[in-house]
């Protein structure tokens, strides 16, 4: 019997346990091969599995204390009806199945040495890299002033209430708040003053839709500190004003097909528009599926604006753009 987590091809992990969060979400327990390197508290992760005998890659927040005592590491993700992943993992995923573990990335992270006073909104799926901070600060017993602002439509759609409320419940040094949104409203960024008195004073760590990030950025720019506030977009804004780029021609050179690309307007939709077949998965830079290597020429960075010659490397482009004529290997 040879254990299939013993690979120096990829890295694997099996399925321990699938844990509901309301109604809508699941916690998917997941056994790392031995080479798992750990990873930071709000951080994700790339998951690839096989559904209907396709292999699919996604990114998810790790929700797992980054020293779990059992070694299993989680992924929590919320149930897209239209979509083919979330569905299969809240639903149909059984323990024993073997998942790939792909990049552990992002830089939404809590910082060292921990702040003495932190504040943490977030509202959805938004509490999934929250939640892995929340249980990294436990374990090192550095809950000691923490304000958490979370919100849901309704109780029973609230992902992790119970590790929230026995939070709240063990440290003295926590404040928690769930925002019932079907009862009380959305959060307005103004609230704060009122819900939070000394948020100036506080590192802030948001994560959730776009239009709560962007009141919250907003609000900070105008009354507080920009650099104290951290976040995460699920949604990374991509696309701009096509004054402020090139554009240019882009040659796929597998498909010797070449296509105009406006400065507004990602290579991957450039050549769909163009009838090419290209890979995809999330669209939005993360799961890394539609890559393709820079033969020539510049790029831009859709989300940033920053302008890069990477010639022999890797480009994501569904968040790239032409800066002039560019060739990809695709």
């Amino acid at each position: 019997m040879v254990n299939p987590l013993w690979t120096t091809k990829e890295l694997r992990g099996r399925v321990e346990r699938v844990e509901p969060q309301g109604s809508e979400a699941a916690s998917v327990l997941i056994r790392p091969s031995y080479e798992w390197p750990g990873h930071k508290p709000g951080q994700y992760v790339r998951l690839g599995l096989v559904i209907d005998g396709r292999y699919h890659w996604r990114a998810y927040s790790l929700t797992s204390d980054p020293q779990p005592e059992d070694g299993w590491i989680s992924v929590t993700p919320k149930k897209v009806d239209s979509g083919v992943v979330s569905p299969y993992l809240v639903s149909k995923i059984q323990p024993g199945e073997l998942v790939r573990l792909g990049d552990i990335e992002g830089v939404f992270t809590l910082p060292e040495p921990v702040p003495a006073k932190m504040l943490f909104i977030s509202a959805g799926s938004g509490i999934t890299p929250i939640i892995s901070m929340l249980r990294s600060l436990d374990h090192r017993d550095a809950l000691n002033d923490a304000v958490v602002i979370h919100s849901d439509r309704c109780r029973d759609h609230v992902m992790f209430l119970s590790v929230l409320e026995d939070l709240d419940r063990r440290h003295d040094g926590v404040q928690l708040d769930i925002r019932l949104t079907a009862e009380r409203g959305r959060l307005s960024p103004e609230e704060l003053d009122e819900l939070c008195p000394d948020w100036r004073g506080r590192e802030a760590f948001c994560s959730g839709p776009g239009d709560l990030l962007d009141g919250l950025i907003e609000f900070w720019d105008r009354n507080g500190d920009p650099e104290r506030l951290h976040y995460e977009r699920f949604q990374p804004k991509i696309g701009g004003n096509p004054g402020e780029g090139k554009g240019g021609k882009v040659t796929f050179t597998d498909s010797d097909v070449t296509v105009d690309c406006d400065s507004g307007t990602p290579i991957l939709e450039a050549g769909e528009q163009a009838g090419i077949n290209l890979a995809f998965g999330c669209r939005i830079g993360i799961c890394h599926t539609c890559v393709g290597t820079v033969k020539s020429g510049k790029v831009r960075d859709l989300r940033s604006g920053d302008v890069t010659e990477p010639t022999g490397q890797d480009v994501r482009i569904c968040i790239h753009t032409a800066e002039g004529d560019v060739e990809l290997e695709l």
